[in-house]
Formats: structure tokens, C-alpha cells, sequence
């Protein structure tokens, strides 16, 4: 049955450009197969998902969360949704208009941004309160009952990423166990298939929410604060609500082989009744009305849809090369594909941390889902961008209020924000800018795969609206004949937004932006529209001193104090994100990227300065410093067992990292329009024998 699927695969995927049609089919099964995860012990930093993009249920190394206090350090057990979110009690009815502060950054009038207060106070009550709710809940834990990490010998587990299970063995008491874990690809719903003679009851737990910045979201103190309702139970099913403050939602269990019992105020316990034992749970946000799938149906709809998935996307080989690093990018490539399919692929942007467990309260950030999703579009899965670009019309009227109150014309796009769209109160993330463009840019990514007018219809009013506040915010100097940006914190988040003027790639992206709004104007039949024009024409150039290309134009000693050489060097994003302008000078470009490669605190990057890093020497014609850049030894850089990008004790996990690796490899194969380079991001001495499949260039 694999080999026919590969077969078919192989027609389908086959890609024609830079020469990739002449070469044999790629072997997507043996490519995908021998890049499993295998875990033989207990490791925090080494637990397994399954999921669907709408959510996502982690393992330990039983197959099930046995063990979550253990992992809560590591990469936790986390059971979340995209729907699934809860506020504490807003007893002194704070209002979002409280955490308003007004600023004055010269532009004739104060400016209010919702922003965290030092000062004690109401406003700073609210600010809190607001940062926090709402926040994203963790649904429950399901894990064996009544035994210990150290009871566990003979430990095998593999994540089948072919087939999106995994298949856990153990042994506990002198018995072997054997548990086969999937997720529904269409439902909010986890099946597990267990065999042992071991009678291993399993548990169900629910947690309140901690309300943490970054954390498990599970507060095991707070029994009395909800509850758990067993509202039906009939052999072999149950029904359970849950009520946490003004938050219900629903749990249904079906089971085979095994009894349910409610053992506490959020616990129930499933008792075998026989060797072999099933167990499906599903989590819905309003009361269920459907029969759930049985688990032999679940099981084969989850393998069902991840052939589809390696056999209908993109494909990269790096089998052929002799390079000793070659196999560790092919892990990462592969292993980000399928964490970005299941955390990532959802109707509403992801956190940082995606269905795992919560960062920034579980909030996602607009600035990161170019780095999250624009991979998509360019390994050839643009529906899943698609998908989660239709949650913007739903929250455009609160960004068109965000930039009306702010004096602004269209939209401005908030940074750290929920499915509701409402802007969480922040220091820095209030005054990015650098979301706004990203909508252009994957509008854009959607209609290089599918060009067809319901796509214009689709993206083309919010692509003119978010073009509206860009050439809105940019104001004219009037001395230097110049359009500048100013009042903004840029990328490079060490800069402050009172003494910042005009960041390179914040320049840069809106130049490339709004010529692509005139593009979209046109494609539509409209006229271009000649205020834009002028100021693509006289935006202003790039700042540089001593030949290397600044921080900002303020920022005269970017390469003497370390606050501006550290954090993200932004400056390689305007041209390698984006194509070349000309804003930008090729030379000087060159020159600053070297320097930054010898010379930065690479200590305190990001996990998407390495592929930004290796983009810009792509588009440099260096291809050697581009693969070392992306494989370059560094903490921030590490890719675990499981694929997740490890940042800090903190963030073991940080998507933007591995949607950023799969976007440098289709630029480094597939290149961008115009280049004339087979695979331009690999080095020419024989050996990177590089071979890839149905992958798009980049603009």
C-alpha cells in the first residue's frame, strides 16, 4: 500500500522548474520514513504530537500524558485548541480604552496605544488584566494511572509521520504495553489503541488555568475553582461538561474494554475490563450532537490525510549529498513540515508555541505568521495559508479602530492579540509596524499559486485597506524631499520607538508592499494610485555609515553598542525576505552581512535570525555562508528529537524557527522570480546533490 502511494505520488508532484523535471521521482516515502522520531526513555525535551492544525494532544513516552508534572519543564503535555481560551473574573469591570496612554511622536497630535504601566494604579490594573485574559486553557489530561517514570523499562516510541501516529511500547511490572496514539484530521478528538495484560487504568484530569506568562496552563491547587460534570454515561460513552468561570465546553469519552468511574471534582478514571482496550476523547466548545468516529475509522482517517499531506506538498531529498550536515537539515526540513501542519495549519493564526503549551499567554503574534505560514504557499500547501488569512476580515473592524483612534487612515493589523482581535497592552509589541505588511505579502503568496480573480476578490479590500494606513503612517520631509517612517519600534526590538527613524527592512517592506498593492489595484481593473506612487518613488533610501548598513538611521553607533547588535539584525530582511529594491545598494549590503556574521551576539538571536541570516546570503550568490547560516551550532539554532526549535529554558519550542527553515530551503531550491541559478542555495563542489520537488519561488 506504501509503494503504491509513493507511485502516485511521484506524477503528481513532480515540479518542472530549474532543471528538478529531468531528475527520477523523489522517493517521498522512504524521504519521510527515515526521518521518524525514535524516543528510548524518558525525556522532557522529547515529547511527540499529534494533531491536526485545529489541535494538537502530547505525549510522553507511554503514548498518552502519564507523566505531566515531568514534562512541564520540557515540552509540556499540552492539550489546545483554537477555540479553546478562558478570562479570569473581571470583577472591577476594567475596559480595554483604561490601558490607553497617549504619545506625542511629532506628527501634530498624541497618538493613544494600549501599553503595560509601571505606575500603580488603575490603569495599570487593567493593562494587567487585559495582558492576561484571555488566555489560552489547556483541555485535559489522559495519562495511565497509579504508576511512576522509574517503573518503565524496555521503552520504544516512534512517531510515524507517514501514518500521523504514534506507536509507544514499555514495559511496566515485567508486562508489556504497547499504546498507538492519532488525532482525528477533522475533529477536535484523540483516539488511543492500548494492548497489555499490565490493567493499566487510565486517568482523566482537568486543570484550572495558571494565567502564566509562559507555562503548562495547568493549576492543579484550584480544585474547588471548577468543575466537571458527568451530564451522561451509558456503556462504553460519557459526556462531561466543563465549567471554568464563564467558560463551558465539552468532553465526550467512548471507550471499549474498560469502565468509567468519576473519582473526584475534575477526575475520572477508565478501569480495564479487558486486554486490549480503546479510548476515544473529543473536546468541543459547544454541546456535541454527532457520534464520534471509532478508533480502527480514526486511525485510518488520520493516515489517510497525512499521505495526502507528503504526497501533495513540496518535497526536498538531500539523500545524494556527501556533505556530513546534509542529513541533519533533511531531519529539520521534514520534522518542521509536520509540526507546522499540526500546530500551524488552524483558522486562526498560532502562538509561538503552537498547540503545545503557552507562551505570551498562549496570544499569537501578527508579526510571526509570516514566519509561521508564508513556508505554506511555497512548499506548495497555500490552502493552509489560506485558511488561516480568512480570521483577518473578522477583526478588521478593531484594527480599522486602532488606526482611527490613533489619527491614521485603513487598517493597522495589532501585534499580540486572540481570536477576538482585541490588542493585548505591551511595551514594545503596540508600537511594531512590521505586521502590517505581511498581509500583502501572503495575499500575494496565495495568488502566485492560485491566480484566478476570486482570489483578487477574496484579499483585495483588506490589501488596499492595510496599504491605506502604510502610506498613512509614512510622512513626508519635506527638507530631503523624502518619505520617512518614524514613531514605530522596528524588527530589531532594542530600539525605542521615541528616537527611532526610519528602520532598513520597515523601509524596505514598505516599498515592496505597496508595489504590490498597485499590482493588486491593477489586476483588478482599478487605476494605480499616483500618492502611492510618488511615495514608492521617493521613500527613503537605506541609512549607511562606514560602508555598513545601520540599525536604523538613528542609530549612528549600530556597530560600537551591543543593544544594537544584538536581538534580531533585521537589516538582512530587506533583502532576502524581500527581493531586492532599489533602497537597497547590493554592495553595501554584501558588506554589512559580513560583518554581522563575524561580528554579532549571535548569544542573543532568535531562531529566525539563522534562516533570515541564510536568505540574505542567498540572494548574495553566497551559498556556502547560506547553508552554514542555517546549521550554524548555537543554542538557539538546536532542533530537538521532536523537530522543536529549543530557544531557552523558557521557549523549548518556537515555531516562527522551523517556518523559517522551510522558507530559506524553498528560496536556497526553487530560488525567486528572476533567478537563473539551479539551486541557488547550495554550494557548487559536488556536494550538495540536491534534489526537490513541487516548491515555488519567492517574489
Amino acid at each position: 500500500m506504501y509503494r503504491f502511494w509513493i507511485v502516485l505520488s511521484a506524477a503528481a508532484a513532480l515540479w518542472t522548474a530549474g532543471g528538478c523535471s529531468r531528475q527520477e521521482p523523489i522517493d517521498r516515502l522512504a524521504l519521510v520514513m527515515r526521518n521518524n522520531p525514535a524516543v528510548a526513555s524518558i525525556d522532557s525535551l522529547a515529547s511527540l504530537s499529534v494533531g491536526n492544525g485545529e489541535f494538537a494532544f502530547t505525549v510522553d513516552a507511554t503514548g498518552l500524558q502519564t507523566f505531566p508534572e515531568r514534562y512541564s519543564k520540557g515540552v509540556p503535555l499540552g492539550t489546545q485548541s483554537q477555540w479553546g481560551w478562558h478570562s479570569f473574573a473581571n470583577p472591577e469591570s476594567y475596559t480595554h480604552n483604561e490601558t490607553m496612554r497617549d504619545y506625542d511622536f511629532g506628527r501634530g497630535r498624541t497618538e493613544p496605544y494600549s501599553v503595560q504601566f509601571n505606575e500603580a494604579g488603575r490603569p495599570k490594573q487593567a493593562a494587567d488584566w487585559y495582558r492576561v485574559n484571555p488566555h489560552r486553557l489547556h483541555l485535559g489530561i489522559i495519562g495511565f494511572d497509579g504508576i511512576e517514570p522509574e517503573q518503565l523499562e524496555g521503552i520504544r516510541q516512534q512517531l510515524d509521520l507517514w501514518q500521523g501516529r504514534i506507536d509507544s511500547h514499555f514495559v511496566v511490572d515485567g508486562k508489556e504495553v504497547d499504546v498507538t496514539t492519532v488525532c482525528h484530521p477533522e475533529k477536535d478528538m484523540i483516539a488511543a489503541d492500548i494492548r497489555t495484560t499490565a490493567a493499566l487504568p487510565v486517568v482523566v484530569r482537568f486543570p484550572y488555568p495558571t494565567g502564566g506568562h509562559c507555562d503548562d496552563a495547568c493549576d492543579w491547587s484550584r480544585d474547588e475553582a471548577h468543575r466537571s460534570e458527568l451530564v451522561e454515561q451509558r456503556v462504553g460513552h460519557a459526556l462531561i461538561r466543563r465549567t471554568l468561570d464563564a467558560t463551558t465546553y465539552y468532553v465526550v469519552l467512548d471507550f471499549e474494554g474498560a469502565e468509567l468511574a468519576q473519582t473526584g471534582r475534575n477526575r475520572f478514571v477508565l478501569t480495564p475490563t479487558a486486554d486490549r482496550y480503546k479510548l476515544r476523547a473529543g473536546f468541543y466548545d459547544a454541546m456535541p450532537t454527532e457520534a464520534q468516529p471509532d478508533t480502527e475509522t480514526s486511525i485510518a482517517a488520520a493516515a489517510d490525510r497525512w499521505r495526502s499531506y507528503w504526497t501533495e506538498g513540496g518535497a526536498v531529498d538531500f539523500s545524494r549529498c556527501t556533505d556530513p550536515r546534509a542529513a541533519e537539515l533533511e531531519r529539520r526540513t521534514v520534522l518542521s513540515q509536520y509540526l507546522l501542519g499540526i500546530q500551524c495549519a488552524g483558522s486562526c493564526p498560532p502562538q509561538e508555541t503552537g498547540l503545545t503549551y503557552n507562551s505570551w499567554f498562549g496570544k499569537f503574534h501578527l508579526e510571526m505568521i509570516w514566519w509561521h505560514q508564508a513556508q505554506f504557499a511555497l512548499w506548495g500547501r497555500e490552502e493552509l495559508l489560506a485558511k488561516t488569512l480568512a480570521w483577518y476580515p473578522s477583526v478588521e473592524p478593531v484594527a480599522r479602530e486602532i488606526a482611527r483612534r490613533q489619527g491614521f487612515e485603513g487598517i493597522r493589523w495589532m501585534k499580540m492579540t486572540d481570536p477576538s482581535g482585541i490588542e493585548a497592552p505591551s511595551k514594545v509589541g503596540s508600537f511594531l509596524i512590521w505586521q502590517q505588511p505581511h498581509y500583502i505579502y501572503l495575499a500575494e503568496l496565495v495568488y502566485r499559486a492560485n491566480p484566478t480573480e476570486e482570489t483578487l476578490k477574496t484579499y483585495y479590500d483588506l490589501v488596499q485597506k492595510t496599504a491605506e494606513f502604510m502610506v498613512s503612517f509614512a510622512e513626508y520631509d519635506g527638507m530631503g524631499n523624502r518619505y520617512v517612517l518614524r514613531g514605530a519600534i522596528p524588527a530589531q526590538e532594542t530600539l525605542r520607538a521615541s528616537e527611532t527613524i526610519n528602520p532598513p527592512f520597515e523601509l524596505s517592506y514598505w516599498h515592496f508592499a505597496l508595489t504590490t498593492a498597485q499590482k493588486w489595484r491593477e489586476r483588478m481593473g482599478e487605476g494605480r494610485n499616483l500618492q502611492w506612487d510618488e511615495m514608492i518613488d521617493k521613500l527613503s533610501p537605506l541609512a549607511a555609515k562606514d560602508g555598513l548598513y545601520l540599525a536604523a538611521e538613528t542609530a549612528e553607533d549600530t556597530y560600537k553598542d551591543i543593544r544594537f547588535t544584538s536581538d534580531h539584525m533585521a537589516v538582512l530582511g530587506a533583502l532576502g525576505i524581500l527581493p531586492k529594491s532599489p533602497l537597497v545598494r547590493e554592495d553595501i549590503m554584501h558588506d554589512t552581512f559580513d560583518w554581522i556574521y563575524a561580528n554579532w551576539n549571535w548569544g542573543r538571536t532568535w531562531g529566525w535570525d539563522y534562516p533570515m541570516t541564510a536568505m540574505n546570503a542567498v540572494r548574495l550568490g553566497e551559498p556556502e555562508k547560506a547553508v552554514d547560516a542555517l546549521l550554524m551550532d548555537k543554542r538557539t539554532n538546536t532542533y530537538l528529537v521532536n523537530g522543536h526549535n529549543y530557544q531557552d529554558a523558557r521557549l523549548r519550542c518556537y515555531l516562527p524557527g522551523n517556518g523559517g527553515l522551510l522558507t530559506a530551503v524553498a528560496l536556497m531550491c526553487a530560488g525567486w522570480d528572476g533567478c537563473e541559478t539551479e539551486n541557488p542555495g547550495f554550494p557548487k563542489d559536488g556536494t550538495w546533490d540536491v534534489r526537490w520537488e513541487g516548491l515555488k519561488p519567492m517574489p
